[in-house]
């Protein structure tokens, strides 16, 4: 059963008219920009799957911030909890009782992973640690000494730590006044604060008037009118914040906050005076429990140029082509240029400066890092070290700067690179840390560092840049998609993002696709970790969702580009993270569910967690590993490398193996169903959502083709094939949808960001237009979802409406996605920001990743065993060249179309598999050999025909 064909090939088909000189062009693949980057999401990202870094381009001083993919929070730990299994049943008989709020509380105490540190040991050192804070009242009083205390803007809308306290927990004093109008004596007033994290105790001329714990209550307390003077009165409040964002964080929308008013009306208002004064009182709160770890940024390497900050002809640049930065501009008439890469082949980031005129540059480097404990010291005469330790947690990291420089002096301090007067200098960052594995944090650093410098301190720039471009383009070449440049296609990219139209600037989809591969090269080559949800760039020691591995959506939509824009080899990750997983999984599997092989539920981190976390309404998903298997048939699919299946067919057997044992007969239906489960992530725990038993589905049958393509477990199969027929179906419910649960309860007005009842349609296959009544309730379902969604749930909606065929409504939700991440009032919505990373928002990476697999799915679909052309070609698309796009069975291909209709196709078979191909009506069906070429025309016809 191998798809191999057991035909032999009677004929080879030769190439007729090469494709158009004028489309096939290759367009240059930059992002380009005017000025430095403001904030992170305007920087560049520069990565090799191991050390990535964000470009800022500043002027005078330029910043990289750095990450190095294995600096974590946690340690290697066990997350299952021992004796959950115990509680199975009776929550499963709750839910079927439809008591659904006491299943979750089972659930919550007794069925989630164990936390680290352990819950009740928190509670007894919290509880102490904050008796003694609110009991240190002085910075209240109106008389206190403020005069030595910092100074910050409020309200902080992202928290303390985006205003330079990063990695800043414990407790905070600040304070502020108000003015008094006469008028306003003898009134109550109301002091509006807006939203506080965690805790407050706010006082007004020395005495409480309020307190409250809450990350989304707003502060609004009442002033006395006793308390209130004529004149200037005293605002000093005391915030606690325990782990994460702190501070005064705003509200959302236009609403008034930070001022005081009469009791009554808000018209009439004081602005509390900004900026205000603050001082830290206590920065070592006890160890928030966690789930799981964080990701964590390494730290900071400045260049402080001596030319300062006064430029013309600024450009700031990434060439997609080369994996290059660039900044270039004039300062004192002289002209000067810096080029940036992370190298793979040598594993180091390279900067290298130049001067137009020599003697011209004079710069200092400088290491720092966000973590409270790093220290910086001297190597050697050339090189700077950075070693830091990570505060929640067990790993350590080392960095060394090595440089060189061309004319002028060089020097190294403790705390600095220094040249003078050079001609042009050379900078190369290594970085390593204490990870060896997920069980093992043995590794040593600063030998790591030290043997990756001793690789590349004596060989030349150029070099080193040769060998960074060569093996860069080896992944990068395999792949071009090229449309018509419109009339904005020269702007810099910002202005390219915020002008955006079809009409004036289409080859921005395009853009947006090569950019998806670069930073899948970028974020996920073989040996390293795989994609989280960042890629490998994050700056926050908090980082949004922890910026670790969501598996009920974000980590698999990572990787949907993957195979069909020709990058297999950025998979390897992926399937080494899967081996773990089932490891680990197989643990949480026994002590959870009583089950064998392996389970993984919404996320896991580097220490590879797969027990429930966060909460019981949404955290006990069964689903993830078998999702993740769908890429193990997908990853044979395109490429037909039986050695590789023969490897990962025993965690689809594993997988299999679980559900078979976990899977019960409902009472009411009859069907054999998945529960306890959630459809992610609304609706609460639940039995049977649809969601889970399509993914099953999938892996049941996967399983099943592969044991047989293996000749194993020919009895197992058996049995697997029985179990699918009495699996719950899909249903259509009354409002003609496809129903999310086994309920017929969806509400027409739910537009959730998942959609995840339509998986069967995509990233799966259990929905085709072979069931054309089905297609058509999810598409209904979509309809009712609407066109809006956060950046990765716009990127999913592209997706399904392609497989719908629909490629004008795919596009649309491509339109979304190019959606200004800032809106004009400076909000953040699903979009784009200016450097084109994906917005949740905040940034994720999945968006980006999943809108370019989309934009792949209107070109080309293989999933039902025929390759389909052009099958949801937008009409806003009427032109375009691909190279090297795959398909299902071992194929790659170029086409070119023009004016909406296919002109040519040129199909290489990798493997030697038998070829359905179809366009339109048009349809070919021929034995191909391993190697062989095979040109046809728009009519699927050859020039023999």
């Amino acid at each position: 059963m191998h798809l191999k064909t057991l035909f032999r090939c009677a004929f080879l088909l030769t190439a007729v008219n090469p494709f158009s000189q004028a489309t096939a062009q290759q367009q240059p693949n930059t992002l380009w920009y005017r000025q430095p980057a403001e904030a992170w999401t305007d920087a560049l990202p520069l990565g090799n799957g191991r050390i990535g870094a964000m470009v800022f381009g500043g002027v005078a001083e330029e910043r990289f911030q750095l990450n190095e993919e294995t600096l974590w929070s946690g340690r290697p730990r066990t997350y299952a909890r021992t004796g959950a299994v115990q509680y199975l049943q009776p929550i499963r008989q709750l839910l079927a009782e439809g008591k659904q709020k006491e299943a979750e509380a089972m659930g919550e105490k007794y069925f989630m992973a164990v936390k680290d540190p352990d819950d009740s040991t928190y509670s007894v050192q919290k509880d102490a640690w904050f008796k003694a804070m609110v009991q240190q009242t002085a910075p209240a009083a109106t008389d206190h000494n403020d005069n030595n205390w910092a100074t910050m803007e409020l309200p902080t809308l992202e928290g303390w730590e985006r205003s330079g306290l990063m990695g800043t927990d414990g407790v905070l004093w600040f304070r502020t006044s108000f003015n008094v109008p006469a008028k306003w004596l003898g009134k109550n007033l109301v002091l509006d604060l807006g939203r506080i994290r965690d805790v407050d105790y706010s006082y007004v001329n020395g005495q409480l008037v309020g307190h409250d714990e809450g990350i989304s209550k707003k502060r609004k307390y009442t002033i006395p009118a006793a308390l209130v003077k004529e004149g200037r009165n005293t605002v000093a409040v005391q915030v606690i914040n325990f782990f994460d964002k702190g501070g005064f964080t705003g509200v959302k929308g236009s609403a008034k906050t930070l001022v005081v008013y009469p009791e009554g009306g808000d018209t009439d208002t004081a602005a509390l005076a900004n900026p205000w004064k603050y001082f830290i009182q206590d920065e070592n709160p006890p160890a928030m429990p966690r789930y799981e770890a964080d990701y964590l940024p390494f730290g900071d390497l400045y260049f402080r140029f001596a030319h300062g900050d006064n430029s013309s002809n600024y450009k700031r640049s990434l060439d997609l082509e080369n994996a290059i930065a660039k900044v270039s501009y004039t300062a004192n008439g002289i002209g000067y240029n810096r080029e940036y890469f992370i190298s793979a082949p040598h594993q180091c980031l390279v900067a290298h400066l130049t001067a137009a005129k020599p003697g011209a540059l004079s710069v200092q480097a400088l290491l720092q890092s966000p973590h409270k404990k790093y220290v910086v010291k001297k190597i050697d005469d050339r090189t700077l070290s950075i070693s830091l330790q990570v505060s929640n947690g067990v790993l350590k990291g080392v960095g060394y700067l090595y440089a060189r420089s061309n004319g002028g002096k060089l020097s190294v301090s403790d705390t600095a690179i220094s040249v003078e007067n050079a001609n042009d200098a050379d900078f190369y960052f290594v970085a390593a840390t204490s990870f060896k594995n997920y069980k093992d944090v043995s590794g040593d650093p600063e030998a790591k560092c030290k043997s990756a410098l001793a690789q590349i301190m004596h060989i030349p720039y150029n070099t080193i840049k040769a060998a960074h471009v060569k093996e860069y383009r080896q992944l990068a070449g395999t792949f071009s998609f090229t449309v018509p440049a419109g009339q904005n296609a020269l702007l810099p990219t910002n202005e390219r993002i915020s002008t955006f139209s079809m009409q004036n600037d289409p080859s921005l989809v395009s853009l947006f696709v090569m950019y998806g591969r670069y930073l899948l090269i970028s974020s996920s080559r073989p040996g390293t970790q795989p994609a989280n949800l960042q890629g490998i760039w994050n700056d926050l020691l908090t980082p949004p969702w922890g910026s670790k591995y969501t598996s009920n959506i974000n980590l698999q939509m990572n990787y949907w580009p993957a195979e069909v824009l020709n990058l297999p080899s950025c998979t390897q990750p992926l399937f080494q993270m899967i081996d773990e997983l089932a490891v680990a999984g197989s643990i949480t599997a026994k002590e959870h569910y009583g089950a064998p092989g392996w389970v993984l539920h919404h996320n896991t981190d580097l220490w590879r967690g797969t027990a429930p976390i966060n909460a019981s309404n949404h955290g006990i998903w069964v689903t993830g590993a078998a999702w993740l298997c769908l890429h193990i048939w997908e990853h044979f699919l395109f490429t037909q490398d039986t050695a590789f299946l023969r490897k990962q067919y025993p965690n689809m057997l594993a997988a299999a193996q679980f559900f078979e044992k976990f899977l019960v007969k409902d009472a009411k239906t009859g069907y054999l169903i998945s529960t306890p489960s959630n459809s992610p992530e609304q609706g609460g725990l639940v039995a049977g959502p649809t969601m889970d038993h399509q993914i099953i589905r999938e892996l049941f049958k996967n399983t099943i083709t592969a044991a047989a393509i293996l000749n194993k477990d020919a009895a197992f199969a058996d049995r697997l094939k029985a179990l699918i027929t009495q699996i719950a179906p899909n249903k259509i419910g009354k409002h003609q949808q496809l129903q999310e649960w086994m309920e017929d309860i969806d509400e027409v007005q739910n537009q959730h960001r998942h959609i995840s009842h339509l998986w069967g349609v995509y990233p799966g296959t259990d929905i085709t237009w072979k069931d054309s009544a089905m297609m058509k309730a999810a598409r209904q379902s979509l309809i009712y979802r609407g066109d809006g969604g956060t950046g990765w749930s716009l990127a999913w909606k592209v997706n399904v409406w392609a497989r719908f065929k629909e490629g004008d409504h795919a596009l649309l939700m491509i339109k979304n996605l190019f959606t200004p991440a800032i809106d004009d009032h400076g909000r953040e919505r699903g979009g784009v920001y200016n450097n084109l990373f994906d917005a949740h928002p905040p940034f994720q990476i999945d968006g980006n990743f999943g809108g370019s697999s989309g934009i792949a799915e209107m070109i080309i679909q293989s999933h039902t065993g025929v390759i389909e052309l052009l099958p949801a070609l937008p009409a806003e698309l009427p032109e375009g060249s691909v190279k090297g796009i795959c398909a299902r069975g071992g194929f790659v291909l170029d086409l070119q179309w023009n004016q909406g209709k296919l002109q040519q196709v040129k199909l290489t078979s990798k493997s030697g598999n038998f070829c359905h191909l179809k366009y339109g009506n048009a349809e070919v069906k021929f034995p191909t050999k391993k190697g062989g070429s095979y040109t046809f025309n728009g009519s699927l016809r050859t020039n023999r025909q």
